[in-house]
């Protein structure tokens, strides 16, 4: 398999006054085309930090994290924001929806920043929300949002798929609809997708899981059978 993501001895450490914080401590692996990955671990592990730097919203301390062999960890702000742009598709535990826009607005918000999107249309389709395009985010539930939320992401057309507790906010069984439309995507669309979250029952939809705790990957899981979301045990 072709790597997407590679980080060598990544570090972060955070400065609060004379207090330094360390996020995370030499992490190092490989994330591969195509991959669905979960990175697992309690509050305060280190796992939003990591999301973080691999979207290129935050910078390492010490180490290197390449994109398809280009280290991107010292790139400047402009090559960054056209990794954010163009690569990379984020879903967020609480949406992140403009209110004042309809949720084909909103989609079309993230397709257009990209040269290559998807058709808004079908992907509303394809995730349940095609008869929902005319409605603001408050006129609609909060799976429904999270819906148009993971199309407004996959229009992008990203290589990847970045996915901060996407299940968090949600009831069970609009938690296993949200991960399905993942799944789909990573499957049909052959895109790399990787969930943080702390539920240790997602991890098992995985084809890889990488344990995180005190800024250090404890290890990494190979998943020899995924299962299918309606079999996660909440």
């Amino acid at each position: 398999m072709d790597t997407i993501l590679e980080a060598k001895g990544i570090s972060k450490t955070y400065k609060m006054e004379d207090i330094a914080i360390d996020a995370l401590r030499g992490i190092d692996f490989e994330i591969y085309c195509g991959e669905f990955v979960v990175i697992l671990g309690p509050s305060g592990s280190g796992k939003s930090t990591m999301l973080n730097i691999m979207g290129g919203m935050d910078t390492v301390t010490d180490g290197e994290l390449s994109y398809r062999g280009e280290i991107i960890s010292n790139a400047s702000e402009r090559r960054l924001t056209d990794y954010r742009r163009k690569a990379v598709g984020f879903v967020f535990q609480f949406y992140n929806l403009m209110p004042n826009l309809t949720a084909w607005e909103n989609i079309k918000l993230g397709a257009e920043i990209v040269d290559k999107p998807l058709d808004i249309n079908k992907v509303m389709d394809e995730v349940g929300i095609g008869d929902r395009k005319d409605h603001f985010p408050s006129q609609l539930s909060g799976g429904q949002q999270q819906r148009v939320a993971i199309a407004r992401a996959i229009a992008k057309n990203p290589d990847i798929l970045l996915c901060d507790e996407p299940t968090g906010a949600l009831d069970l069984s609009t938690g296993v609809q949200v991960l399905k439309l993942l799944k789909k995507f990573n499957k049909e669309y052959k895109k790399t997708v990787i969930i943080i979250t702390h539920n240790s029952g997602i991890s098992e939809i995985a084809d890889r899981v990488f344990y995180i705790r005190d800024g250090r990957i404890e290890k990494i899981r190979e998943v020899a059978n995924p299962i299918e979301p309606e079999e996660v045990n909440w």
